[in-house]
């Protein structure tokens, strides 16, 4: 295959998995940063679960196309030996705080764009420049320093990160056994959270938007993996992730001569154009703009947040919560756990006008 039918396949394909997922958002009200605050708000977790079937969905997919032996996934960036616990911590917190704040998480604001919210619109804009500037910027040198602090677990004779792997190095048992039981204890644990509940079983709406995002980061897999598979112009093996994309797709508007489109990018036009359409099919498309000046300033506050924490946690809601967590990634738990302990504290400080307030309010008053 040519370079250049690869460079189509990936950006049609990225284009087109981006198209299902912003519309089935769109349309279901997918939204991980509403999932929290609908459990610490109304004591509602149908949202949430939706969350956690995505992840349950996405891990069978993915380690079913790993053991098939039709991708290597111990090639993407979750898994690297180059373990980077705190970066995983700060930036997890970082963002699941800035998302309260910029009124939902990095896809979430791309799916509002698409539905005509202008304060989407800014917030994507200063995402993106906060996610480059920590990836090539001027905040490129804190990342950097954060990670002085990674563990090279190939030290400790460790190939990855893989929470199975890891396992049955201590215990004893092969690195294949592992992982697959690994893989399916955590996804038979996440569906049995998930439909234990009564109201979530009963709630179609939030179960089709699980399977259907969990599916689109398998099939971002499956894409980059399998069909466009090249020895001779290989393609990074990716899934759905939004936080570096769209600082690439900002520099991608800017320097379009000569730049080439990537699943990210393709993907981040997709979600729009999905939402979009949706928007407009459903008559639900709608502008909408800043209230006043403290409204603006929340935003713009939480889009740097989530641009500078979702670049140093190498992911965001999506990127770590899902695709990272299909790869049963360490630093993926950890960045996902840490992205849901910000966005608990940020809807606390919303309630209470203040940090201190906030931290009184989750670790005192709970």
């Amino acid at each position: 295959m040519g370079q250049i039918d690869t460079v189509t396949l990936v950006g049609l394909g990225g284009f087109l998995i981006g198209l299902v997922f912003g519309a089935v958002a769109q349309r279901t009200n997918f939204c991980t940063m509403g999932g929290i605050s609908d459990i610490v708000l109304m004591g509602d977790g149908r949202r949430f679960r939706a969350w956690v079937l995505a992840i349950a969905v996405a891990i069978v997919g993915t380690q079913a196309l790993h053991f098939a032996g039709l991708i290597d996934i111990n090639k993407s960036i979750y898994l690297t030996a180059n373990f980077g616990w705190l970066g995983a911590i700060i930036g997890g917190l970082m963002f699941g705080f800035g998302m309260t704040q910029a009124g939902g998480c990095g896809s979430k604001t791309l799916v509002r764009l698409g539905s005509g919210n202008l304060k989407s619109m800014i917030v994507a804009l200063v995402l993106g420049l906060f996610a480059y500037m920590t990836l090539r910027g001027l905040i490129a040198l804190l990342r950097v320093q954060i990670e002085t602090t990674n563990i090279d677990l190939k030290a400790h004779g460790l190939s990855n990160q893989n929470l199975g792997e890891m396992a049955g190095q201590t215990l004893g048992i092969a690195a294949g056994p592992a992982r697959a039981v690994a893989a399916a204890v955590l996804a038979v644990a996440f569906l049995l959270f998930c439909f234990k509940d009564a109201e979530f079983r009963k709630s179609g709406r939030d179960i089709v938007a699980g399977v259907v995002i969990g599916l689109c980061a398998v099939a971002g897999w499956y894409l980059t993996g399998v069909l466009a598979a090249d020895e001779f112009n290989p393609v990074q093996l990716a899934s759905i992730t939004f936080v570096a994309p769209i600082g690439d797709s900002l520099q991608y508007l800017m320097t379009f001569t000569g730049s080439t489109i990537n699943f990210g990018i393709a993907t981040v036009g997709g979600v729009i154009a999905g939402s979009f359409l949706m928007s407009i099919l459903t008559g639900t498309f709608q502008v909408e703009s800043f209230v006043d000046r403290s409204d603006l300033s929340r935003h713009l506050f939480g889009g740097a947040l989530m641009g500078t924490g979702g670049v140093m946690a190498l992911g965001c809601t999506i990127g770590q919560g899902i695709t990272g967590m299909s790869t049963l990634a360490l630093g993926s738990l950890i960045a996902w756990l840490s992205i849901m302990a910000g966005g608990w504290l940020g809807i606390k400080y919303l309630e209470e006008g203040t940090f201190l307030g906030a931290l009184r309010a989750a670790f005192v008053r709970g």
